[in-house]
C-alpha cells in the first residue's frame, strides 16, 4: 500500500508563502483602516466606528472560534470520527487558515487538508471520495437555510423581505443546484470516457475516472451521512455557517444597526458568493458581495460597511492566526508520527446505505 509518507507539500503551502500571504493581508488591512480614518467623505463611518460597543465586538470574537471550531467538527466526522481531536484539529484549523491567505475561492483549504491526510497515509481514493462530500455537506448547510428561510418569507413566518425577486430567485437556483447534485451519480456513471488516439490517453481515461468516482462516491457518502444523522456532520456544518452568520449580527449590533433575522440571513448567505472569485481570503468579493446584498435590502449603507469590514475583520484573521499556529503544529506532528491517518483506512470503502444496514439486521 502507498502510504505517501514521501508526498511533497504543495509549492503554494509552503510556509515562506503562507507567511508572505499573512503580511499582504495584514497591509490590505492597514491600507483599509488608513482609508477608514482618514479619507474624505467617510465621516458617517468614522462616526460608527468611534462609537461601536466593545461588548458586542468581543462576542464577535467568541462566536468566530466556535464557527471555527464547527468547521473541525464536520471535518472529523466526514473524514474520519476516529481521528483523533489534535489531529483533526490541525488540519482543519490548517484549512481555514489556507482558505483565508490563498487565492483559491476556497479550494487552497481543501489541497492542504488533502496533502496533509495523504501525508498522513490515507489512501487518495477515500480523500477524493470524502473531500466531495465535505465540500457538498458544508455548502449544503447554506442552500437549505436559504431555502427554508425564502419560504419562511413567503408564508409570512418571517417579515422584511424588501426584494423578494432576489430571494426567491436565489432560493430557486438552490433547489435546482441541489436536484443537480443528486442526480450525479448517475450521470457520471454514464460518462463517456475521452477519445483515445494520443500518447497520454491512458492517463487521461484514469484521471477522468478517478475523478468520475470520486465525484459518484462523494455525493453517495454525503447523503449517506445525512441519513444516519451524524451529529458531527449536522452539528459541525450548521454550527459553522450558524455561528459565521451571528458574528455579522453582533458586528451590526456594534454599530448602532440591527437588520431582522430574516435579512440577515439571506443577505448573508447570497453575499457570500462574493467568496468564489480567486482572491486571497474573497478580499474585495465578499465584501462587496456582502455590502451590495444588505444594501438591495434596504439596510443603511454606512451601518452596513462598518459591520461587514469588523466582521471580515474577524473572520479572516482568527482562522488565519490560529490556523498558521496549527500549521505548524501539524508539519510536526507528520514528522514525529509515521502515517497518523492510517487508522482511518478501513473507512476507504463505501459507507453502507442506513436501509441496507436494517435489512441484513
Amino acid at each position: 500500500m502507498d502510504t505517501a509518507s514521501g508526498e511533497a507539500m504543495p509549492d503554494e503551502l509552503n510556509p515562506r508563502h503562507l507567511g508572505r500571504r499573512l503580511l499582504e493581508l495584514a497591509a490590505i488591512v492597514g491600507v483599509v483602516v488608513a482609508l477608514l480614518l482618514v479619507g474624505p467623505g467617510l465621516g458617517s463611518l468614522r462616526s460608527r466606528l468611534k462609537d461601536a460597543s466593545g461588548g458586542w465586538l468581543a462576542a464577535a470574537v467568541g462566536l468566530e472560534l466556535l464557527s471555527a471550531l464547527s468547521y473541525v467538527v464536520v471535518f472529523r466526522a466526514v473524514f474520519c470520527p476516529r481521528m483523533t481531536w489534535r489531529l483533526s484539529y490541525q488540519i482543519g484549523m490548517s484549512e481555514q487558515a489556507a482558505n483565508s491567505l490563498l487565492p483559491a475561492g476556497g479550494a487552497g483549504g481543501l489541497a492542504l487538508g488533502a496533502w496533509a491526510l495523504r501525508r498522513g497515509g490515507m489512501s487518495a481514493e477515500h480523500i477524493g471520495r470524502r473531500t466531495v462530500a465535505f465540500f457538498l455537506l458544508t455548502s449544503l448547510a447554506n442552500v437549505a437555510t436559504l431555502i427554508l428561510f425564502a419560504a419562511a418569507f413567503a408564508v409570512g413566518i418571517l417579515e422584511g423581505d424588501t426584494a423578494p425577486g432576489l430571494t426567491y430567485g436565489f432560493a430557486a437556483a438552490g433547489v435546482v443546484a441541489t436536484a443537480v447534485t443528486l442526480t450525479l451519480p448517475v450521470l457520471v456513471a454514464h460518462a463517456d470516457a475521452p477519445a483515445s488516439g494520443a500518447a497520454s490517453s491512458g492517463r487521461i481515461r484514469t484521471a477522468a475516472r478517478e475523478i468520475r468516482d470520486a465525484i459518484g462516491n462523494g455525493v453517495r457518502d454525503a447523503v449517506a451521512l445525512l441519513r444516519q444523522r451524524s451529529i458531527g456532520v449536522l452539528a459541525g456544518s450548521i454550527g459553522y455557517m450558524a455561528f459565521d452568520i451571528a458574528v455579522l449580527g453582533v458586528c451590526f449590533r456594534a454599530f448602532g444597526a440591527a437588520p431582522s433575522l430574516g435579512v440577515l440571513v439571506v443577505a448573508y448567505l447570497i453575499g457570500q458568493l462574493g467568496g468564489l472569485l480567486p482572491l486571497p481570503g474573497g478580499i474585495g468579493g465578499i465584501e462587496g458581495g456582502l455590502i451590495g446584498a444588505f444594501v438591495l435590502y434596504h439596510t443603511p449603507l454606512a451601518a452596513t460597511t462598518v459591520a461587514v469590514l469588523a466582521y471580515r475583520a474577524f473572520a479572516l484573521w482568527i482562522p488565519a492566526l490560529l490556523g498558521s499556529v496549527a500549521f505548524v503544529q501539524l508539519r510536526g506532528t507528520l514528522r514525529r508520527r509515521a502515517e497518523p491517518a492510517l487508522m482511518c483506512q478501513p473507512l476507504a470503502d463505501p459507507i453502507e446505505p442506513v436501509h441496507a444496514r436494517a435489512v441484513a439486521g
